[in-house]
């Protein structure tokens, strides 16, 4: 194999690989700005999982949740700085998609999206459920179905009209939840430093030793929320599918994936550790915020309303993530035989505006499960949404496990923002990931039927490829590219 002489760099490797690979980022606009792209990162992992989900989790395991968002943030880092490389290789709206298709082939292009449209397309049932929760805080006696549908129309309209007025939305969204975060850390931190108790309790360190430690209800409890931790983690990906509209990504992605490390540690095991020295960790029960349980013991109902207000723009901006996203992945899917045609239409706007209503459509069944059944439509969808973000996760470890092993062969040049500890951080990241999934079981009843499901979804992942493999094959052959690859059994040989 003759070897590439171009020197490494930043701007290296791309030339080769966006020959065959462009034409799916045709159509878009630069729209999106800096700003936006940053403040879509710092708030891209900050949503229901944290302001809603942690109260749940905090009532069964207590403080370990705190060691669980640590343990969980280190392969969330390597999954969003190995995307970060490939990026750097190559920017690409399709993003995983698209590397998927370069690296290992249509098929595995194929399984990548659609487990990412179900990962979104669950995750967002999910949000508009706590939309509609959050709302009947203001207004008890609405029907819950009926804020879940505005809301996914407002989010919608937004989607269709450009992507500067999404990242515009979404800078904004991601704005307010940062401020509220870090608004209540400074108030919480406070509390400690002037020994205020709460709810008649003493705070500090203490709280914490006097109600069984970091492990009050032992390992097991922990490992068993190690899913719902990695659903609180979900969209820390986003900044990869906003590569291809941004005007200069390769200055503006390193900067957002490296943010990913100090927001995990400040956002999350910071807040988890000052919420369990506020309140003993029994405090906090499942459906309710922890930040509002805090505000609410100390008699300050008004400020618990405005946290609620945070929670529903919080799931309002994951709804809009989804809506962009999805839109985005659908059209790269499509624009390959993998997806139905229509996904692959864009407006003049330079919106995927086939994709998005897609995926409207299916936040439209979350607004009929709220409508049939309100008390176990958010847990329901978190446990498939799950599956579909393990999937999505190994799958960008996998790309960018075979972009390390061709620049050892010689065949590409590894860009100089690179994934420490590669190929090893990879394997154990595979390793992790598989240990979650596998944990779903013990998960109570929703775990078990996921698990019991997968064979399910697996059958309707191999009998969509059958349906769509001969449009594959004859778009592949149109633009001259193999519609085959050595795939993952390719990463065997090294060099």
């Amino acid at each position: 194999m003759s070897q590439v002489s171009i020197p490494v760099g930043e701007t290296a490797a791309p030339q080769r690989a966006e020959k065959d690979f462009t034409q799916e980022d045709s159509g878009y606009h630069k729209g999106l700005k800096n700003r936006q792209v940053q403040m879509i990162a710092i708030g891209g992992a900050i949503g229901t999982g944290l302001f809603l989900g942690a109260g749940s989790r905090l009532h069964n395991a207590g403080p370990a949740l705190a060691v669980v968002y640590a343990v969980a943030g280190v392969f969330a880092f390597v999954v969003v700085r190995a995307m970060g490389e490939l990026v750097m290789y190559r920017p690409s709206s399709g993003s995983f998609v698209s590397y998927s298709r370069e690296f290992l082939g249509e098929k595995a292009a194929y399984f990548a999206g659609w487990m990412y449209f179900l990962n979104w397309a669950t995750s967002g049932i999910a949000d508009v459920t706590a939309v509609a929760k959050y709302t009947q805080f203001f207004w008890p006696d609405m029907q819950q179905w009926i804020p879940a549908l505005i809301a996914l129309f407002v989010i919608l309209a937004v989607n269709l009209v450009s992507v500067k007025l999404f990242g515009e939305l979404e800078f904004w969204f991601a704005a307010v939840k940062v401020l509220a975060l870090v608004g209540f850390m400074i108030f919480g931190i406070v509390l400690l430093l002037t020994r205020h108790p709460v709810d008649g309790h003493g705070t500090g360190p203490s709280l914490v030793f006097d109600h069984g430690g970091l492990f009050p209800a032992g390992v097991l409890p922990a490992l068993l929320i190690l899913q719902g931790v990695v659903f609180a983690y979900a969209g820390i990906e986003m900044v990869g599918v906003t590569a291809g509209e941004t005007s200069n990504p390769r200055k503006v992605i390193p900067k957002a994936v490296n943010s990913v490390a100090w927001r995990i540690g400040i956002f999350y095991i910071g807040s988890v550790l000052l919420l369990v020295m506020l309140l003993p960790w029994t405090s906090y029960r499942s459906g309710e915020s922890p930040f509002v349980t805090v505000l609410s013991k100390l008699g300050m109902p008004a400020a618990g309303g405005i946290m609620d207000l945070i929670v529903l723009t919080a799931a309002l901006s994951s709804v809009n993530s989804g809506l962009y996203s999805t839109g985005r992945i659908l059209r790269s899917l499509s624009m390959a035989g993998s997806a139905p045609r229509f996904t692959a239409r864009m407006s003049r706007r330079g919106v995927p505006y086939g994709g998005v209503l897609l995926t409207a459509g299916v936040y439209a069944l979350g607004v009929v499960l709220n409508l049939v059944m309100p008390g176990e439509a958010f847990e329901i969808a978190l446990e498939f949404s799950a599956v579909g973000i393990i999937s999505m996760w190994s799958m960008i470890v996998i790309c960018h496990l075979a972009l390390h092993r061709k620049a050892k062969r010689g065949e590409l040049t590894r860009p100089s923002y690179r994934l420490p500890g590669a190929p090893y951080t990879n394997y154990v990241t595979l390793g992790f990931l598989v240990l979650v999934l596998g944990m779903s079981y013990f998960n109570g009843e929703a775990g078990r039927i996921l698990i019991y499901g997968l064979p399910g979804i697996a059958a309707l992942l191999v009998a969509g490829w059958f349906l769509v493999r001969g449009r594959v094959r004859r778009i592949a052959a149109e633009r001259g590219a193999p519609a085959e690859t050595p795939g993952i059994a390719g990463l065997e040989t090294t060099g």
